[in-house]
C-alpha cells in the first residue's frame, strides 16, 4: 500500500505539498472513477511558489503557465506513485474539489468564497490530485475549527474598494473593472485588499510576485 510519507516525499520533491486525502464512497465510483477508492490531493502555500518561479513554463510566454506546469508536474507525480491525475481546470465538467478539499483538509468556504485553512488561511492553493485503485486514507483527517466562526469583525468583507464580496456572493465584474482602473493599481500589484484583510495565516501570505500573477492571471481570464 502506498503510505502517506510517500505521498509526502514526492510531492516535496516536485516542489508541492500534499493537502490530505479522501477515500470514495461506492456511490463516488462510477464513470472514470469507478476503479478509485482514494483521492490525493496536491498544492501549494506561500513557500512553493519559488519552485514554479524558476519553471520554464513560468517565463516562456505560452498561456496559462501554473496550469501546464501543474499537469507537468502531477503527471509525473501519478506516474510515479501508480494512479491518474485529476484537475481543477479540466472541463467542463469540473471536478468537484472544494469538496474533495473540504473532506480532505481543514478548510472552510470563507466570506470571500475562497476556502480558508486553519493555519494557511487564504494562502493556499490546489493544483490537482491523483487517483488511486487502493484506499490510502484509512484514518479520518483531526477535527478542527473553522476560523471564521470566531472572527465577529470580518475585515475581509470591509476592505474591499468596491464592495465586490458581502459574504453571500461576489461581484466578478466590479472587481474586474477596478482592477482594470487606475484606481485598482495596489489591487493589481499587491493582492486583494479582502483577502489582504483576513488575520488568519498572514506569515504565509503571498510575495509581491506572486500576487500580481495571480491578480494579471484574473484580469486576463475576465478578457476571454
Amino acid at each position: 500500500m502506498t503510505s502517506l510519507e510517500t505521498l509526502s516525499q514526492a510531492a516535496e520533491r516536485s516542489g508541492l505539498l500534499l493537502r490530505g486525502g479522501l477515500s470514495l464512497s461506492p456511490s463516488e465510483r462510477h464513470g472514470a472513477l469507478a476503479d478509485v477508492r482514494a483521492i490525493a490531493l496536491f498544492g501549494m502555500i506561500g513557500a512553493n511558489w519559488s519552485v514554479f518561479a524558476g519553471a520554464p513554463e513560468y517565463s516562456d510566454g505560452a498561456p496559462h503557465p501554473l496550469d501546464r506546469w501543474s499537469r507537468r508536474v502531477i503527471d509525473g507525480l501519478a506516474d510515479e506513485l501508480g494512479g491518474f491525475a485529476l484537475y481543477p481546470f479540466d472541463g467542463p465538467p469540473y471536478w468537484p474539489f472544494q469538496r474533495w478539499a473540504q473532506r480532505a483538509d481543514s478548510v472552510w468556504p470563507s466570506p470571500l468564497g475562497l476556502l480558508i485553512h486553519a493555519d494557511y488561511g487564504l494562502w493556499h492553493s490546489y493544483r490537482g490530485a491523483v487517483a488511486f485503485a487502493e484506499d490510502v486514507f484509512p484514518a479520518p483527517r483531526e477535527a478542527a475549527s473553522r476560523p471564521c466562526d470566531a472572527c465577529s469583525d470580518k475585515p475581509c468583507l470591509a476592505a474591499c474598494p468596491v464592495g465586490a464580496f458581502t459574504g453571500e456572493r461576489y461581484d466578478l465584474n466590479a472587481c474586474a473593472e477596478h482592477l482594470r482602473s487606475d484606481a485598482g493599481g495596489e489591487c493589481l500589484s499587491q493582492g486583494c485588499l479582502a483577502r489582504r484583510a483576513c488575520p488568519v495565516g498572514r506569515q504565509y501570505s503571498y510575495d509581491e510576485g506572486q500576487m500580481r500573477f495571480y491578480m494579471r492571471a484574473f484580469v486576463e481570464s475576465r478578457r476571454q
